[in-house]
């Protein structure tokens, strides 16, 4: 195969191989399998089946040839309920990266229809990472049976290269070849329009055939093979009886209750159903096999085929298998142990009120939340179809529910049972208690306005105590600080902070987030980071309600508000950590769209895509969007800063899409980041359009440049160029007045220079500013300014002007800043003067040469042999940026394996790094 010989030349590939039942697919993995062996490939060979798609992982860590449980030894956080599947993933691939760093690797895993959710995550993340290594996969699933996740994940991975192949119906001339390579002869007329019956399904026609020579029902004339009866075999009008029908009685029966437990069984399960030992079975086992029902597959049986299978567990009358799966519950839970075996029967054979299956279930719950929250969405979702109505374990069961599908990302779902639940409640506590988990919900599917209106209804009932009313008021203080209304908050947060210990951690740290933003508000930086670092402190490591907030995220933005770049950087670092250590999946995308808007502050725009867009696809894949506004909003900023507006209005279609659905996190900040895109694409009359009601609203202006400090000068320069002076002087009297209240911030002085050296023609601010901004972009534009105040003025030197433009186009271009650097040549072509430059355009598409000075960086870390995760810790960059250059550095020289990378990177190791200026 082509991906096996590419494997050899250490590049990787993706197959995906899809198919009706009988096409072939499992033989194709097959076949596949031996010619990686042959090669010399290390290999992983699974598949998935239906009983065990409520167990995470099951699948992958089968084919590897260890247990789930092994890759969960020693990660079971303090807190029951937490979401291990970040941690999950990151110890899986990191042992998959292990593996395939020794030579090539195959991986074939079939039957992905019935694929748990967590193993499909694992795919959709990993499968990308690894891209760079010799690894094949070959992933096969089989359509029409039922709506699963694989349909989407084969969507991705295809959308990102992988190769896919439906497997289609034979052709009439490769039927006929069947029939010749089975019966010994060509077909004749009438035979091959008997075949047709069958649709080219090769796993059909085969059977066709084999009842058509058992039953004497074909013959050879003349070279030719030709019907003696027209009637179909009894073979193929009941397959599984056919096959059945030959067995003795007690193999029969044996073969019925295998069905029951799935595809593959274990003959220690069937030997407990019968009551017997396995060696009484033996018999009845040799007979099933030397039929072809049956063959061994590791230290387990499987039907040869799923339609076999399924046929077989058709025979058994609906009662009959009803009963079949609560015996087979009920002998799993008599083991101990896990519950999630039971839980495939007890979800097949559970009636109503059925306390015994319930409880089960709810066993089941608990023990798969942390690493399959989808799967106990499920199961959870099930437990309360069979809870009666007056069942005092109603409510439990439903906050559990709730609390699976909010942690899994089906956050719609989760408000919807939330809110049915609600009706039925017995008293206000419950109520009042589902309906904190249901503001939770809508916080995090971004939609803050609804969670502050459910937050206080719940509040509003006495009954609601502990936790839960910590919960509460967490939710409510926080999405009222989402939607800037925060002034509302204060009362509570008042007697939240005086009352000391009398209210949890969680409310307490709420309370102390909402005094951080009045004090951001006031324009008190000090205040403001001081209240969140006492929020930090109060969340502690093991109090999950406490963390529901994380403060420390906040704590990130502020200091990235404030250019304290280097420590937003650290505490960034660390609260990914924690994410992933507390399995706080919600979150799971929030760093690296908060890192996104750093690396926008350092300049970074390259890496500023990677991370937005990363966490822009991790929260996609979560479910969660609570800060997906923010993100699009430093994709709109890159964009309009290289000049690509198509890009970014791409990007502000998807904003404005998240606006209307309620999304609101990063509103302020993204508002100034549309408006640098309307000035782009229509001027600044319009732009100002867009800001002036932040403009003429003194606490809004005042958070605004709190938030962004080189919006101070952006709001001078376009509202003077709109015509609008007025404007143009509040937004500089705010920013002086920011400046002498937070004389400990550089970054609110440079902002005040800068845009009172453009409200008042002031060359020496103008220079001061240029020279004191924390950051590149702020310094270049305050260069920009100076040099067209210098070339309008009068008793200048000549070379004043030039002298800034260039210190101006030297910023921009090394930031990658085109358009503006577009701008500043204009200027100078203007006075006279060209300059050449390294642009996107004039650079090489590709070669070495195309490489920028950060990709040729991470080319040569790769090339050594370090990961990606290694070669950011040596960057001191996240792996998300890592990715995104590697595939640039891939995309240019042409090449697809690290392999081929290191061979480059030792060819041209001796040239010197081209400036990016």
């Amino acid at each position: 195969m082509a991906a096996i010989e590419a494997a050899q030349h250490s590049r990787g590939s993706v197959l995906l191989v899809e198919g009706q039942s009988g096409m072939g697919k499992s033989r194709l993995l097959c076949d596949a399998v031996e010619a990686a062996a042959t090669r010399g490939f290390m290999l992983a060979h699974g598949a998935a089946d239906e009983p065990s798609r409520l167990a995470p992982l099951v699948p992958l860590m089968t084919a590897l040839g260890e247990s789930p449980q092994t890759l969960r030894e020693g990660l079971d956080a303090s807190v029951e309920t937490a979401d291990l599947r970040l941690r999950l993933l990151d110890r899986l691939q990191n042992r998959l990266e292990e593996r395939v760093a020794r030579g090539p690797f195959l991986i074939a895993l079939d039957d992905l229809q019935w694929a748990d959710p967590t193993t499909l995550l694992a795919l959709r993340s990993i499968v990308p990472e690894l891209a760079s290594y010799p690894l094949v996969w070959i992933l096969a699933r089989t359509t029409g049976i039922a709506a699963s996740g694989a349909d989407r994940v084969f969507e991705i991975l295809a959308r990102d290269g992988a190769v896919r192949i439906a497997l289609e119906p034979l052709s009439e001339q490769a039927v006929a070849e069947v029939i010749d390579d089975l019966l010994g002869a060509a077909p004749g007329p009438d035979l091959l329009a008997m075949t047709a019956a069958t649709g080219g399904n090769p796993f059909l026609l085969v059977e066709l055939l084999r009842g058509l020579y058992d039953e004497h029902a074909v013959r050879a004339a003349d070279g030719r093979l030709t019907l003696v009866s027209r009637q179909l075999p009894r073979r193929m009008q009941e397959i599984a009886r056919s096959r059945l029908g030959r067995l003795s009685p007690h193999t029969r029966h044996l073969l019925q209750v295998a069905a029951v437990l799935g595809r593959s069984f274990r003959v220690d399960d069937l030997a407990e159903m019968f009551d017997e030992p396995p060696s009484r079975l033996l018999p009845a086992l040799e007979e099933a096999e030397s039929e072809a029902v049956v063959a061994a597959a590791g230290d387990q049986l499987t039907f040869r085929h799923e339609l076999v299978w399924q046929a077989v567990a058709e025979t058994v009358t609906v009662p009959v298998r009803h009963a079949l799966h609560r015996q087979a519950a009920e002998m799993l839970l008599r083991r101990g142990g896990s519950a999630i075996p039971a839980a495939a029967h007890l979800m097949h054979y559970a009636r109503p009120g059925d306390t015994h299956a319930l409880k089960g279930l709810d066993q089941a719950v608990r023990e798969v939340l942390p690493s399959s929250p989808q799967s106990a969405a499920d199961l959870a979702v099930r437990a309360l179809e069979l809870t009666a109505p007056g069942d005092p374990d109603r409510v439990d069961r439903t906050v559990t529910a709730v609390y699976a599908l909010t942690t899994c990302g089906r956050l719609p779902e989760a408000a919807d049972f939330a809110r049915a639940a609600m009706g039925q409640a017995e008293h206000p506590g419950q109520a009042a208690r589902l309906r904190s988990e249901l503001a939770y919900a809508l916080l995090l599917a971004g939609r803050p306005a609804d969670a502050v209106r459910e937050a206080e209804k719940a509040l509003a009932q006495p009954d609601l105590a502990g936790d839960k009313r910590g919960l509460a008021e967490q939710v409510f203080l926080r999405g009222l600080y989402a939607t800037h209304e925060f002034r509302r908050g204060r009362e509570l947060a008042e007697e939240i902070i005086d009352s000391g210990r009398q209210h949890s951690r969680a409310a307490r740290v709420g309370a102390r987030m909402l005094f951080s933003y009045l004090a951001w508000g006031d324009g008190h930086a000090a205040d403001g980071i001081s209240h969140v670092r006492e929020a930090v402190r109060i969340a502690p490591r093991d109090d999950d309600e406490a963390r529901r907030v994380h403060p420390r995220l906040h704590l990130a933005t502020l200091l990235t508000d404030m250019r304290r770049l280097d420590e937003a950087e650290a505490q960034l670092s660390q609260v990914t950590e924690e994410i992933a250590e507390f399995g706080q999946a919600a979150y799971a995308a929030a760093p690296a769209i908060f890192r996104a808007r750093l690396r926008l502050a350092q300049g970074r725009l390259d890496d500023a895509e990677a991370e937005a867009q990363a966490g822009l696809a991790i929260a996609d894949q979560m479910g969660t969007h609570a800060f997906v506004l923010l993100g699009l909003a430093v994709l709109i900023a890159v964009a309009v800063r290289r000049g690509d507006l198509d890009a970014a209005t791409g990007h502000l279609q998807r904003y404005e899409e998240r606006f209307r659905a309620g999304a609101r996190f990063g509103l302020a900040w993204g508002r100034w980041a549309v408006a640098t895109l309307d000035e782009a694409r229509d001027g600044p009359a319009r732009a100002f359009e867009t800001l002036r009601p932040v403009c003429a609203d003194p606490a809004e202006r005042r958070w605004l440049l709190m938030s962004e400090p080189d919006a101070a000068a952006w709001l001078a320069r376009t509202a003077l160029a709109a015509g609008d002076r007025p404007s143009a002087e509040a937004v500089t009297v705010t920013a002086e007045q920011l400046a002498r209240e937070n004389t400990g911030f550089p970054a609110l002085a440079a902002s005040a220079a800068h845009a009172r050296g453009i409200l008042r023609g002031d060359r020496v601010t103008l220079a001061h500013a240029a020279a004191s901004h924390p950051c590149p972009w702020g310094r270049a534009s305050a260069a920009e300014d100076l040099g067209v105040l210098l070339a309008g003025s009068r008793n200048v030197d000549d070379g004043a002007p030039i002298e800034a433009l260039d210190r101006a186009l030297e910023g921009y271009q090394r930031l990658g800043a085109l358009r503006d650097a577009a701008r500043i040549r204009a200027r100078l072509r203007r006075l006279g003067v060209r300059r050449r430059h390294w642009t996107q355009s004039e650079r090489p598409v590709s070669g070495w040469s195309s490489l920028t000075e950060t990709e040729r960086n991470v080319a040569a870390l790769a090339a050594q042999g370090l990961t990606n995760p290694q070669v950011a810790t040596q960057m001191f960059v996240s792996p998300h940026t890592v990715k995104f250059h590697l595939r640039q550095v891939f995309r240019k020289l042409g090449i697809a394996s690290r392999v081929e990378l290191a061979r480059l990177a030792a060819e041209h190791a001796s040239e010197p790094p081209r400036s990016e200026a």
